[in-house]
């Protein structure tokens, strides 16, 4: 990895239509933003896109012309990093080999866990909350080599 730092990244995902303006205030201070899918509609990509460069897929409820557009997967390299993104939870078999992070949603629950070098992170669900599910998202601190997750919630007061 780049020791040039710090850089911040924005992973939200499932925000299903809804984009909280606690989402907001914390994303407008991150370097790039990831959505995992289950978007809800383009006007949530239009209004991610005016805080910081955005990279998003399509999740399984992303329908219609616009969501057709949206990848399944992709690749981003950010910070001498390699980050793969997707909606569904992918067995580590199917991670295209050489990423050094794995992003997903899907199962609405904030999730970490290092596996063979890999992060893997789910960030949770950011839009209606389900049930007893937090709502949150994750912000990736990534300086002098290392990568810093911290879950924000997004019911909690600023």
């Amino acid at each position: 990895m780049a020791e040039a730092g710090p850089y911040l990244i924005g992973v939200i995902s499932d925000t299903h239509g809804l984009l909280r303006t606690r989402a907001l205030q914390v994303l407008e201070k991150c370097d790039l933003i990831l959505h995992a899918g289950d978007v809800g509609g383009p006007e949530i990509l239009e209004e991610l896109g005016t805080l910081a460069p955005l990279t998003a897929v399509r999740g399984n409820c992303d329908v219609g012309a616009w969501a057709e557009r949206l990848p399944i997967s992709t690749v981003v390299a950010a910070a001498g990093l390699s980050f793969y993104i997707t909606h569904i939870p992918q067995a580590p078999s199917r991670v295209p080999p050489g990423n050094q992070v794995v992003v997903f949603g899907h199962t609405h629950t904030p999730d970490q866990e290092q596996r063979d070098g890999v992060l893997y992170l789910n960030p949770g669900s950011a839009g209606p909350r389900r049930g007893s599910l937090p709502v949150s998202l994750a912000l990736l601190r990534l300086e002098g080599g290392s990568i810093q997750v911290e879950f924000v919630d997004l019911q909690a007061p600023a």
